[in-house]
């Protein structure tokens, strides 16, 4: 499936609890929500407001609500200053005319119990996110409610932001060790669930150059990335053209990954033609070799074939299945990543689904499947699939964008949003498409960026390329 805006800094959930009615600031603008419940103005009512991005022309929040009192409905309006729009929402029922937005519960979420805290919609805006004019609920006027409506810091008997957690010391390696895969989780030798973020390289056939020290420096250490993704195609210019050289080129990788303390995903990048088999043997010698050179680093993992295409699960799972005593026999505690049907989509972008890898899984221990998506082209359905297939199955997304499957075209950063928001809560592991400085968007890096960089900062990273750091950073 291959072929930003500068982030400014925000708040995040900073909140205001008044009696009756909440606000909660966003920068220099505030958003107010309440219920339809007359029964709300006799209790407390708090909201949420956490800043998802903000890229200064444009942002996304998503909006919760605490209670003291169960609540059932909500309603909220007001005008954004001009030339504010919302793009989309989700788990709302909203319209906008002109500047005015109006937002009302879909049903499902109209309800709040008391005591409960309860994130009810989201959605992303173009535009400055300054106060909005005429905020009111159900109907009533509210910008007097609260002393500081413009953005300074929230008067409330509360502490205004979370508790900081303390940055966790040490490499990825060092922190989690061996990895594992224990019951639908990728785990660290603690056997603690762990979830894993980072970047794939694009064809190191067309652009090792941007796998350097200076580039991987800048992953470990600017990027905070947990894993590098090394794609090694095995058509179109790559291994097959000269084996040793590809494998010394890999092999030298892993260590240079690894020293930094990033664990190395060893991608054995079939797209064209699709069977895996037909690579077969190509991949019992690249595979016997690099982990026979490697057995002893707990850095290291494997994807043993990137994306199979117009064959089935059952050639799919044969291939494996001839694939991964090879490895074991040199590497036998290594997490192995295997790639699925319909290229790497668990079936589903040939007409298929999860259903097909649970009912007849590969006959090993250790593995999890691949799943590869691009936010732009596989929406609702597809993460709605895989939300469901991550209570029965272990699953890495080894490649993902924010754009269309051609890793090209207009970033989809809300749908993203919506994608890695569900791969936290299910600690799915991932690595976006891609380290690279070609043309397409859904490079990180600018055009000219390789091999001199910088690397650090965000000076040369394209929109998308801005967008991962900080997801990959927790910014």
């Amino acid at each position: 499936m291959q072929a930003h805006p500068s982030k400014s800094p925000v708040p995040r959930r900073r909140r205001l609890a008044v009696t009756g009615i909440a606000v909660a600031a966003l920068g220099a603008g505030a958003l107010t929500i309440t219920s339809a419940n007359s029964a709300l103005a006799e209790g407390f009512c708090e909201v949420e407001y956490d800043v998802l991005n903000d890229w200064g022309s444009g942002y996304q929040a998503s909006v919760s609500i605490a209670t003291e009192d169960a609540i059932d409905g909500w309603q909220v309006e007001w005008d954004f200053p001009a030339g504010t729009t919302v793009a989309s929402a989700w788990n709302v029922d909203w319209s906008q005319s002109g500047t005015t937005f109006t937002g009302s519960d879909v049903g499902w979420n109209a309800q709040i119990g008391a005591g409960e805290t309860r994130e009810v919609f989201g959605f992303v805006a173009n535009g400055s996110s300054a106060l909005p004019d005429r905020l009111t609920v159900n109907g009533e006027i509210c910008d007097g409610s609260v002393e500081n409506p413009t953005g300074g810091e929230p008067t409330t008997d509360e502490p205004t932001d979370e508790p900081t957690s303390e940055p966790e010391q040490g490499t990825p390696i060092e922190r989690h060790g061996q990895l594992s895969v224990c019951g639908t989780n990728l785990c660290g030798e603690d056997g603690e669930p762990v979830q894993l973020k980072g970047m794939s390289t694009h064809g190191l056939q067309w652009f090792a150059d941007c796998v350097n020290d200076a580039s991987l420096d800048a992953l470990a250490e600017d990027w905070e990335s947990d894993i590098v993704r090394l794609s090694m195609y095995v058509q179109e210019d790559g291994y097959e053209t000269d084996p040793a050289g590809f494998t010394s080129l890999v092999s030298g990788l892993i260590d240079e990954v690894t020293s930094r303390g990033m664990y190395a995903l060893v991608d054995w990048h079939i797209l064209t033609p699709g069977d895996p088999n037909v690579n077969l043997e190509a991949a019992r010698t690249f595979f016997a070799e690099i982990a026979e050179a490697h057995a002893d680093n707990p850095g290291v993992l494997y994807e043993t074939a990137n994306e199979p295409n117009g064959v089935s699960w059952t050639d799919i799972k044969g291939y494996h299945e001839q694939i991964i005593p090879v490895i074991r026999e040199r590497d036998p505690d290594s997490v192995i990543v295997l790639g699925t049907r319909a290229y790497s989509s668990l079936g589903l972008s040939e007409g298929s689904g999860p259903s097909e890898v649970v009912d007849n899984p590969v006959a090993a221990d250790n593995v999890m499947y691949a799943f590869h998506f691009y936010a732009a082209s596989h929406r609702e359905d597809y993460l709605a699939a895989v939300e469901a297939a991550a209570d029965r199955l272990p699953i890495f997304a080894s490649e993902w964008g924010t754009q269309t499957y051609t890793g090209d075209g207009a970033n989809d950063f809300a749908m993203s949003q919506r994608w890695t928001d569900m791969m936290a809560e299910h600690q799915i592991s991932w690595t976006n498409w891609n380290f690279a400085d070609d043309f397409r968007s859904g490079a990180a890096l600018e055009v000219g960026t390789c091999p001199n960089g910088p690397f650090t900062g965000t000076q040369n990273l394209k929109p998308a390329g801005e967008w991962i750091r900080d997801q990959i950073r927790g910014d």
